[in-house]
This record gives C-alpha cells, structure tokens and sequence, in this order.
C-alpha cells in the first residue's frame, strides 16, 4: 500500500492511509489477533456473521420486492 504526500501534507496523507487500512479491515484483523482465538470460537464467529449476513439480505429482499 502507498499514500503520496502532496506539498508536505503529512496530516492528509495520514487521513488517507487511515481510510484505506479501514477500507480493507487491517484493524478489525489486528483486533482479532491481538489474543488467541480457539478454533471453536473462530467457527462460532463466522458461523454468527453468516447468520446476520444471511438476515440482512433476506431483509433488504423484502423490502425491496414489497413484502413486509
């Protein structure tokens, strides 16, 4: 990843930086490595993530074809 500093703008290029780590979830990674997580509760957590996936989609479903 590279941020371009333009006319010595560290503070935007920061913001800039910051944006693209948020974009591609390099922080919610580091928080998810910062303890050790059992490979039970891995499975927990995706499995719960794909539920809500899975619900939301189902929502906007039906709002979208006029169900509700």
């Amino acid at each position: 990843m590279q941020i371009i500093v333009r006319d010595n703008n560290v503070d935007q290029a920061l913001r800039a930086l910051k944006k693209k780590l948020q974009r591609e979830g390099v922080y919610r990674e580091m928080k998810l490595r910062r303890h050790y997580e059992k490979p039970s509760e891995k499975r927990a957590r995706e499995h719960a993530a794909a539920v809500r996936r899975a619900r939301k989609m189902e929502r906007k479903r039906m709002e979208r074809d006029g169900i509700k």
